[in-house]
């Protein structure tokens, strides 16, 4: 009896890991169509390269932060602050954070591309 108890439940973690998997597939897949119809013609290509990469457009990730303009000091600072509030372990939203972590990640590459548009510091 017990051992058929131990392969039911197995089996129905499997099943449940499964449609997890697909799902986590699936909104992955919706967000870059989503990003990709939601792109911008008047951004440049590199902008349109990230958001394709990554999902999310640059809009997208200063309202997930809540921040108005692009600097790094801002994105950190709004940053930390949502990831902590987010926290798993005090009651959030692991989805919650992932997006913030995802529109930091988005954000911080656009400072990268905006330095290397910007030409290496001379001084």
């Amino acid at each position: 009896m017990a051992k058929q108890l131990i392969q039911l439940i197995i089996a129905g973690g499997q099943v449940v890991g499964k449609a997890f998997s697909q799902a986590v597939r699936q909104e992955i897949r919706l967000s870059q169509e989503a990003a990709k119809a939601r792109g911008n013609s008047s951004q440049n290509t590199a902008q349109q390269a990230e958001t394709a990469r990554m999902g999310m457009t640059i809009d997208e990730a200063k309202q997930i932060l809540n921040i108005e303009k692009i600097s790094a000091e801002e994105i950190e600072k709004s940053y930390a602050h949502l990831f902590e509030c987010n926290d798993k372990a005090k009651g959030g939203s692991f989805y919650l954070q992932s997006k913030v972590v995802r529109a930091k990640e988005r954000l911080d590459q656009e400072i990268v591309l905006e330095s290397k548009k910007q030409g290496p510091d001379t001084g």
